[in-house]
């Protein structure tokens, strides 16, 4: 396998900025937030500070580790914008923090999360169909919240709309921990194809 274009030194986040219907989404977030700065990865995501977004910053942030949120202007306000990060970006538009954020991370995880994740999820995904890519996307599946979502993946892919390669580009983890495992791994595989 020859060297592949990126690092995996900092991970771009997706998740939602509500907290949904149970406290395992939340509980997810905070060990996801907590393992990165542990083990030495870097935080960007969408900046927010409440729901998800909140909990997986706060957690990275109080282990020592560095938070890197963008976003837009326009929502600042709205997705009450967390101040103390290690940096803040802020853009004009939703499709630069997007760009912003996916240009510089190593690999992409999605936590449960509403439109805008979905919105995220599959643009990464159709950007590594195309070629665009080859970074590595982790859904961290708590509570089975991806499992409608893969219903719908393999039901494209079964109706003659996606090759079946489409499903490789998912990595489906079941924990923070299988999470952090994979992306370890990853790490390890990205450094040893660069020696």
């Amino acid at each position: 396998m020859p060297p592949l274009p990126y690092e995996i030194d900092t991970v771009c986040v997706y998740c939602g900025s509500r907290y949904g219907d149970t406290t395992v989404f939340s509980e997810a977030a905070k060990t996801l937030g907590r393992g990165l700065a542990e083990n030495g990865f870097r935080l960007i995501y969408g900046a927010g500070d409440i729901g998800l977004m909140g909990e997986v910053a706060r957690s990275c942030l109080g282990a020592g580790g560095h938070a890197v949120g963008v976003i837009p202007r326009h929502i600042l306000e709205w997705e009450v914008g967390k101040r103390d990060l290690t940096a803040l970006i802020i853009t004009d538009t939703m499709h630069e923090r997007k760009k912003v954020m996916f240009a510089n991370a190593g690999a992409v995880v999605a936590l449960p999360g509403g439109a805008g994740t979905l919105d995220e999820v599959i643009e990464v995904l159709t950007w590594r169909q195309l070629g665009l890519h080859q970074k590595p996307v982790f859904l961290l599946n708590t509570d089975n919240y991806w499992g409608p979502f893969l219903d719908l993946i393999d039901h494209v892919i079964k109706r003659g709309f996606a090759g079946e390669s489409f499903r490789d580009f998912i990595t489906v983890c079941e924990s923070a921990d299988e999470v952090l495992a994979a992306l370890k791994a990853e790490r390890s595989a990205v450094e040893a194809a660069a020696e």
